[in-house]
């Protein structure tokens, strides 16, 4: 994934109690209610959903007007998928990777590469940008943990 000028690259890894599998099916199952596991205030559309895409926007209001984004989910299941994100603020593109950890764990390593759209600013730190991700993959992580201790006999990987 090269950097484009004007772009900045960041990662951050965030460890899960729970299976790869679960993990998988956990973060690619998108819904309109995802945003508020993660404590982010958005609106969430799912425009287009297959076996190996996913398509969503999100809106998002901000002190300085809306923030909208159009993503494009692309699985690569078992253990991967990635995400083509453009935005009237910045545009993405995101590398989702988990791998098997000892004991039932699995961690996943997040990669991305920001560039300011039409009405973004300068992309922020690294520092605080990857300090935002952990803190929000840490709200998914919370929420992802509890659903695998209570999942339900059918295997659903969800908070339905």
């Amino acid at each position: 994934m090269p950097a484009r000028r004007g772009s900045a690259r960041y990662s951050i890894r965030q460890a899960f109690d729970a299976p790869v599998d679960f993990v998988f099916r956990w973060c690619t199952d998108y819904t309109p209610e995802d945003p508020r596991l993660g404590k982010e205030v958005k609106e969430r559309r799912i425009l287009e959903r297959s076996e190996g895409k996913v398509v969503y926007e999100d809106l998002e209001p901000t002190p300085g007007g809306w923030h909208w984004s159009r993503v494009d989910v692309t699985l690569h299941p078992p253990n991967r998928w990635t995400a083509r994100i453009r935005g009237n603020h910045r545009d993405w593109r995101l590398e989702y990777t988990l791998r098997s950890l000892p004991g039932n764990r699995s961690e996943l390593l997040w990669t991305g590469v920001r560039r300011p759209a039409l009405l973004g600013t300068e992309n922020p730190s690294r520092r605080s940008l990857e300090r935002e991700m952990h803190q929000l993959w840490g709200n998914y992580a919370r929420v992802l943990e509890r659903d695998y201790r209570r999942k339900d006999r059918r295997g659903s990987p969800r908070r339905r």
